[in-house]
């Protein structure tokens, strides 16, 4: 999907933040994720006319990964 690498960046600084003392932006962090994958799966839908081919995909958001995961 186009705009997949964007949940990906967000994960890792997700995983950054929680490696390095800073909860509250892991969280936020967290919820700019949530907003995110709503958005690109409405693009996705927009885009197909209802049917997103990735839906699936854009929506999971991988929560608690680490950084040694992603490399």
């Amino acid at each position: 999907m186009q705009y997949e690498w964007i949940l990906d960046v967000l994960s890792d600084l997700k995983s950054f933040a929680q490696g390095n003392g800073l909860p509250a932006l892991a969280e936020q962090l967290g919820d700019t994720a949530i907003v995110a994958a709503g958005e690109i799966s409405r693009l996705s839908e927009d885009w197909i006319g209802g049917q997103a081919p990735d839906a699936g995909k854009v929506a999971t958001v991988r929560w608690g990964t680490s950084g040694v995961e992603n490399a």
